[in-house]
């Protein structure tokens, strides 16, 4: 029986990467980190929990890399550079194969964002994996879902639904092309060389997790304003576009989570200044609410996205 300490010896203890920032990593009871003059720490977490947020049996290597890329999205999101991350893994077995493929998807992410893991827990039980990830931002120019203004225009990157409809074929939806929408679940690409690129430029943003509707709906709240969304205008991919016409269901890229894109709003004099492929979707405006446009026909979109608890 592998201990405990072996156990993330063996499979997750790596070389440092940001060297002169990581001072101390795994091996000691806290780790230690350096923090450039000129620069504030992001600090986010996420919970993934078997049957909840992954398929039970799911591909271990494809965990390991979703697991670490919802959270770099998060850092995304907020313009932050990805410096490390801590790991806490549940586990009713120990499984060496398991391990392994999950810590080859975990680190093929981790070493390709130049990612250091510095710590983390093991313990016994249902299946549960906790990722803690942190960045570096410029000093007060985090991006922030507070921060739309009435006037600015609304944009995303990439392609909305994809993901979902992933999950879609997962249940049994049937696609003559699946193999981008189940990439597109399995192993989400996070947005950060966007993200960095919006700060400065972008007033507000926020990584696209629970879907359109519900996460723009928090930049909505925190920003206290409204906005209009132009259903023509969406970027949807043509398998997408094939799930609607046959299911009815236009609301799905809207409502449907992981596509981990990033939604964000920028003033109309500063839209030349974008560098990154986008899309312009709708305009902020000063009326609390958000509606759609269909067509000419506006009206007030009123799609769920998951909540946990609901």
């Amino acid at each position: 029986m592998i201990s405990e300490f072996s156990l993330i010896d063996r499979f997750f203890k790596r070389h440092c990467i940001n060297k002169g920032i990581t001072r101390l990593g795994i091996g000691d009871d806290c780790a230690l980190l350096s923090i450039p003059v000129g620069y504030e720490l992001a600090i986010t977490i996420d919970t993934m929990v078997e049957n909840v947020h992954f398929f039970a049996g799911c591909d271990p290597f494809d965990l390991g890399y979703k697991l670490l890329a919802v959270n770099l999205s998060d850092l995304a999101s907020m313009g932050a550079k990805p410096l490390a991350a801590t790991l806490a893994l549940t586990l009713p077995e120990v499984d060496e194969h398991w391990l392994t493929q999950f810590a080859a998807g975990f680190f093929s992410l981790a070493e390709k964002h130049h990612v250091d893991l510095i710590g983390g827990d093991t313990t016994s039980g249902s299946l549960t994996l906790t990722v803690q990830a942190l960045g570096l931002v410029p000093s007060g120019q985090a991006l922030r879902r507070s921060s739309a203004k009435a006037g600015d225009i609304v944009c995303v990157t990439g392609f909305l639904g994809d993901a979902g409809l992933g999950l879609k074929i997962k249940q049994g939806y049937h696609c003559e092309q699946p193999d981008a929408a189940l990439k597109r679940f399995n192993r989400p690409d996070p947005q950060i060389e966007f993200g960095q690129a919006l700060v400065g430029i972008a007033n507000a943003c926020i990584d696209i997790s629970d879907g359109l509707a519900g996460d723009l709906g928090h930049i909505l709240q925190q920003s206290q304003v409204g906005a209009c969304i132009d259903w023509e205008v969406l970027p949807l991919s043509p398998e997408v576009l094939s799930f609607i016409e046959y299911t009815g269901d236009w609301a799905m890229p809207l409502a449907a989570g992981d596509d981990y894109e990033l939604c964000f709003t920028v003033s109309p004099d500063k839209v030349q200044n974008l560098t990154i492929p986008h899309t312009k979707i709708g305009v902020i405006e000063a009326l609390p609410g958000l509606r759609i446009n269909k067509s000419g026909n506006i009206q007030p979109l009123e799609v769920k996205s998951f909540e946990h608890f609901s």
